[in-house]
């Protein structure tokens, strides 16, 4: 709720870990307009090259589907494993 009045600045998402907090986040807020917002940011990220090799996709091609928001479930399946896989290891509590 808070993410939807301050937006999130894409150049303080330059690791995997910043955005996987960010998605995360995102994700735990429900609100598809978050969610979508969180992965625009994304799309713009200087860590998406990080987050694309995770994946296994190539950096412009996420890129691309992130910010038109056009991508298939098998996409978003494979973002939320790395998302979860790298909040499990280590995201410090509430």
């Amino acid at each position: 709720m808070s993410e939807q009045n301050s937006p999130i600045d894409p150049a303080s998402l330059d690791s995997l870990d910043a955005i996987a907090d960010c998605l995360a986040d995102a994700f735990e807020d429900g609100d598809g307009a978050v969610v979508g917002a969180a992965l625009k940011a994304v799309a713009q990220a200087p860590g998406l090259g990080a987050l694309a090799a995770a994946v296994g996709v190539p950096r412009e091609q996420l890129g691309a589907a992130l910010a038109s928001g056009e991508f298939d479930l098998d996409l978003t399946l494979e973002i939320m494993k790395v998302v979860d896989l790298h909040m499990s290891g280590g995201r410090s509590g509430d």
